[in-house]
């Protein structure tokens, strides 16, 4: 059942990776950013993947992964607005957020090489926040990436939280960390669900 649903991941993602391609090279309307943040996921995920069954140690790329989904999630969202002040936010908000992981790094260099806890929080909060202010933005513009932004919204804090509950739970037993684990593999099928129905909603001509 695990194995079912990573790959069910992987797979939805590589099918979104195509058809969102597609959409962006062919027709021109697909966001250059997205279609970036959907190549370097799956390029991320099969990395970690190949280095989980090498016996390497592939948590840095976990935070390879979660620094770049922030960088590129919020040029996603920074392009799709049409607010100055907001795109001011965008850029402040990521740039506090790489010189906040950058001091962690310096001061500890051993957090990149683990489980970072702060970064993944930290990163993933504020592509929420970003989702967010789109969805404020559509109740007066056009729904562009409406169901994208809500599969943003309802993984991240949901991971987020998991992640949470996995860290604190670290001395219980390996069935509930298993537990955990597998929600988290869910949640990303569901994720790229959301992506999926979105590209069937705005770029499948029917």
């Amino acid at each position: 059942m695990d194995d079912f649903l990573i790959y069910s991941g992987y797979l939805i993602l590589l099918l979104n990776l195509i058809l969102y391609s597609y959409s962006f090279f062919r027709k021109g309307k697909a966001n250059v950013f997205f279609v970036c943040y959907l190549a370097f996921a799956f390029f991320m995920q099969i990395s970690m993947e190949v280095m989980y069954h090498l016996g390497m140690n592939n948590l840095f790329a976990v935070n390879i992964f979660f620094i770049g989904q922030m960088i590129l999630l919020g040029l996603f969202y920074n392009s799709l607005s049409h607010i100055k002040s907001q795109k001011i936010l965008f850029k402040i908000s990521l740039f506090t957020a790489l010189m906040s992981l950058l001091v962690q790094f310096i001061l500890d260099p051993g957090e990149f090489l683990k489980f970072n806890l702060f970064e993944i929080t930290l990163t993933s909060l504020f592509v929420v926040v970003f989702a967010l202010l789109h969805f404020y933005n559509m109740l007066t513009e056009s729904k562009k990436f409406y169901y994208v932004s809500i599969g943003v919204v309802f993984y991240l804090l949901a991971s987020t939280v998991l992640f949470l509950i996995g860290n604190l739970s670290s001395g219980l037993s390996n069935e509930i960390k298993y537990l955990t684990w597998m929600l988290n593999a869910f949640l990303i099928v569901v994720y790229q669900l959301f992506i999926l129905y979105e590209w069937k909603q705005s770029f499948y001509e029917k």
